[in-house]
């Protein structure tokens, strides 16, 4: 089991993690923007700020929908997995304990048998 300690550790890094991919993104976002304007050259400075503007918002807004969504099926993922390593769990502790007792039990009926000699 894993201590407090190590479960802040693990989200303090998801957070830095998110914020390095949020900014990539971001990046991203601005240099699409600036090639989207540098093939329109007849825009006025002004309409070029205003085109890479709404083009670094719609592009944003794109990657966060799409980074929601694979938060949210790495999620439902997680809860799968942890699931079906909980079974798996199971069964082989299931496994090992049936295999303990049935040693036991034939070490039992094989020390009774020689004991009967």
């Amino acid at each position: 089991m894993r201590s407090a300690a190590e479960m802040q550790l693990d989200q303090a890094v998801n957070e830095i993690e998110g914020f390095l991919l949020w900014e990539a993104e971001k990046d991203r976002a601005r240099t699409r923007a600036e090639a989207f304007c540098a093939g329109l050259p007849w825009l006025t400075d002004t309409q070029r700020r205003e085109v890479e503007l709404r083009y670094r918002q719609d592009q944003r807004e794109a990657s966060r929908a799409y980074l929601e969504r694979i938060a949210t099926r790495s999620a439902a993922l997680r809860t799968e997995y942890e699931g079906v390593y909980r079974a798996l769990r199971r069964r082989l502790i299931t496994a090992f304990l049936s295999g303990t007792v049935a040693m036991v039990v034939l070490t039992t009926v094989a020390a009774i048998g020689l004991g009967a000699r």
